[in-house]
């Protein structure tokens, strides 16, 4: 592909398997050259190791972004990805390797109405606490208003109730719990080696206050722990695009960006 040429570096060969990547510092200068735009700084991060399984969500959408500028080296980084994503098949996988594929020039534009919204936030309202109540999505700016947000925004009048049902205004989320993250612990648990670390883990995830102690625990190996943020942001990032895409929506970032 011609256009935005990325920095050098030597390309590792692909494995798509659960990877301990450069943990936080991977994700968060992936995250910053996603919201950037920096198709070239995508390139250059994801090609400087094998795929992580574990990340192939946010890598997937960073790899839009580089194909969207014709970065190269992009396209064969985004093959890749595609294949990673169908093997792994969860939740939002098959949407995002749709959206690669299409952008490749290898399948049908999905028919998705974009929309630039933020899947962690997203997802952070999908996944609350259903004590708070899900909240909706504003389809004209793609911002994220949870429940408490709107009734603040009623308490001090800067919402107008007439037109909270205003169906091509606003899209309602129903908090669907913590239901999904439980079952995300149980299945990380499941690539862990070590077969103590993973029956203490097991034994903390037993009755309430799972959560807690399961982070707990995990916080006894670092590098597990790292894993593990990997591993949930990955599955949540995945539910709340499969979301979207059942509402006939897909993510884009908070700025467009040019194709030409």
């Amino acid at each position: 592909m011609d256009g935005t040429a990325a920095r050098p570096r030597e390309r590792s060969p692909f494995r798509a398997q659960n990877w301990v990547v450069r943990a936080a510092d991977f994700r968060s200068e992936l995250r910053g050259a996603v919201y950037r735009g920096d198709g070239p700084e995508v390139v250059a991060l994801v090609g400087d190791q094998p795929l992580p399984g574990d990340a192939l969500q946010l890598i997937g959408d960073g790899l839009v972004v580089a194909l969207a500028l014709q970065t190269q080296g992009a396209a064969d980084l985004a093959v890749e990805c595609v294949r990673a994503l169908r093997e792994r098949g969860w939740d939002g996988d098959d949407e995002l390797a749709d959206q690669l594929c299409a952008l490749l020039g290898t399948g049908p534009t999905p028919l998705l109405r974009p929309l630039s919204v933020d899947l962690e936030e997203l997802a952070g309202v999908l996944e609350g606490d259903p004590t708070f109540g899900g909240g909706r999505l504003d389809l004209l700016t793609g911002q994220v208003w949870p429940q408490a947000a709107i009734e603040y925004a009623r308490e001090t009048g800067e919402a107008d109730d007439d037109e909270s049902d205003d169906a091509d205004r606003w899209l309602w989320m129903h908090c669907e719990g913590s239901g999904a993250g439980y079952h995300d612990m149980v299945q990380f648990i499941g690539t862990i080696d070590d077969p103590d670390r993973a029956d203490r883990l097991g034994i903390a995830i037993e009755g309430r206050g799972a959560f807690r102690r399961f982070k707990d625990v995990l916080a006894r190996w670092p590098g597990e722990l790292d894993r593990w943020y990997g591993y949930a942001d990955d599955r949540q990032r995945g539910r709340a695009r499969a979301w979207l895409a059942e509402a006939g929506y897909r993510p884009t970032r908070p700025t467009d960006i040019p194709t030409g």
